[in-house]
């Protein structure tokens, strides 16, 4: 099986491993940080704000059954690409909206999705679009967060009705 990696920031990273975790044709999403200007950052490091780096997942991904441009029309769905350094009630550098690309490939197919996506909004589109760094997992505890915690506040109003959105809009996506 080929594989593909898209690296994606768009708020709290533990949102957006929670929807792609349920992607027909993803093998992994990985919680991490990417974007900065330390090594090895911890969560207390990049929730400081002083380490430039962005709450990112790492999403691995078979081509053959979804392309990049599809991972890229889920991010769309599952995030407001129009705040700057903000989602919902989550504030700083750390919950910006960023596509990393591997590629010239993956820039270009970037560049033309932020276009078209461009038009289901009324503000304008934030959305970082930059090479990829080095990207770093997150500790143990972030990772597979959503499913591991239903119950915690976060997860009921904050993840659990993205991950909802996701599954309503894109039933033939969901790997079940």
């Amino acid at each position: 099986m080929a594989k593909e990696v898209a690296l994606l920031g768009g708020g709290c990273f533990w949102c957006i491993e929670a929807v792609y975790r349920r992607v027909k044709g993803v093998s992994s999403a990985v919680s991490g940080y990417a974007g900065g200007q330390m090594d090895n950052p911890d969560y207390r490091s990049v929730c400081s704000g002083t380490t430039g780096h962005a709450e990112v997942v790492e999403v691995t991904f078979d081509p053959d059954v979804i392309s990049f441009g599809e991972i890229l029309d889920i991010f769309w769905v599952i995030h407001d690409p129009t705040t700057l350094n903000r989602q919902g009630a989550d504030m700083g550098t750390q919950y910006r909206s960023v596509i990393y690309y591997h590629d010239d490939a993956q820039k270009a197919e970037a560049e033309e999705a932020i276009a078209e996506a461009q038009e289901s909004f009324s503000d304008p589109i934030v959305t970082e679009l930059s090479p990829a760094p080095t990207f770093y997992p997150a500790e143990v505890y972030h990772q597979n967060y959503f499913n591991l915690n239903p119950e915690q506040g976060y997860c009921q109003a904050v993840i659990a009705p993205k991950v909802q959105k996701f599954m309503r809009t894109f039933r033939e996506k969901l790997d079940v």
